[in-house]
């Protein structure tokens, strides 16, 4: 006789399509400062990248 058997589990009835439930949290102080910089940063790089295809003075020769 063995000494371990195995039973069979048959996996779960499909009940259809149940939505996801996401549970929102409230952000964290530092989360807020973080996507605050976040934000400063990418408007100055659209800046900067708007600055480099129209420039703001011609060069005299």
């Amino acid at each position: 006789m063995p000494a371990f058997m195995f039973e069979k589990i048959s996996p779960p009835a499909h009940q259809g399509n149940i939505p996801a439930v996401t549970i929102k949290e409230p952000r964290g102080v530092i989360v807020q400062m973080i996507d605050r910089l976040t934000e400063s940063r990418l408007q100055r790089e659209a800046r900067r990248a708007r600055s480099d295809i129209t420039p703001h003075r011609m060069k005299r020769e």
